[in-house]
């Protein structure tokens, strides 16, 4: 029989909500099969929110104050849970930083920018500077800790597994000192050599290809239908219609299968990072 896990309400304000809710939830009677049964979740979905961990989207907060009889407590609440777990992320991409946690897999093409959860604390406070360059020291601060955070994923020796395609352009041109594009490149290298991550290069002389300007970054998960996002500077888009998400698919293996293999983009990356940190090699 599992151990019942407790749940720590004063840890925050998803914490102290999942707490109420498994307390009204059993209160009733009710077991989490019976809680979510009429609804569009299941019983893993409703548990994580107890825990803290997920979200209450709307529509399953209605349904659960419905079944509770709870007078509409849990829908208006909710948005408090979104805020918290938001963060110092925008709002259009803290959903996709919390299924990060829960991915099984990670698959990423990037034309324009090192991806977020590859960034050192340089190379993100250059991008966050130019995008948001009216916020104050303490806003951008809060933003570097959180990307910073995310990469914390990379602490699990397994889970999830990041397969990442960036743009040749991303390794010959810096947005940063030479000395910090070598540290950038060499935190790259890094996680390649702990069979963390897997990396490939897509070169200048590629060929052409409609998406080559579109990141994309798609998610699987072990109980939830893969999620495909993408976005601008300014907004984000999740997409989750199944078959577009497998077009878009499609389009990233093509992409994939063009690049250089693993173990040369590899090596581009180490002697580009040597090049930045010493200048560039004569013969």
């Amino acid at each position: 029989m599992a151990t019942r896990k407790e749940i720590d309400g004063s840890a925050g304000v998803p914490q102290f909500y999942g707490k109420e809710l498994r307390f009204k939830r059993e209160e009733a009677g009710l077991t989490l099969e019976k809680l979510v049964d009429g609804s569009f979740y299941g019983i893993t979905y409703l548990s994580e929110i107890e825990h803290g961990h997920r979200r209450m989207p709307k529509d399953l907060a209605q349904h659960v104050d419905r079944v509770l009889a709870t007078d509409g407590f849990f829908q208006r609440r909710c948005e408090d849970v979104r805020k918290a777990k938001q963060g110092a992320h925008a709002a259009f991409f803290a959903p996709v930083a919390e299924a990060e946690k829960r991915a099984r897999t990670i698959d990423q093409w990037s034309g324009t920018l090192i991806p977020g959860l590859l960034q050192t604390s340089s190379y993100a406070h250059a991008v966050i500077h130019s995008t948001h360059a009216l916020s104050t020291q303490e806003e951008s601060g809060a933003r570097i800790e959180a990307r910073m955070q995310r990469a914390r994923l990379f602490n699990n020796p397994k889970k999830p597994e990041y397969w990442v395609v960036l743009h040749e352009s991303l390794v010959r041109n810096s947005i940063i000192p030479p000395a910090e594009m070598a540290e950038q490149l060499d935190h790259i290298a890094a996680l390649v050599g702990r069979g963390r991550i897997v990396v490939q290069i897509l070169p200048w002389n590629g060929p052409a290809h409609p998406l080559t300007e579109l990141p994309l970054l798609f998610m699987d998960f072990d109980d939830e239908p893969p999620l495909l996002y993408t976005e601008g500077p300014y907004h984000g888009q999740t997409i989750d219609d199944l078959s577009l998400v497998m077009r878009y698919r499609k389009a990233y293996d093509r992409l994939r299968a063009a690049a250089l293999p693993p173990e040369v983009s590899l090596d581009l990356i180490k002697k580009a990072a040597e090049e930045y940190r010493h200048g560039p090699h004569r013969s």
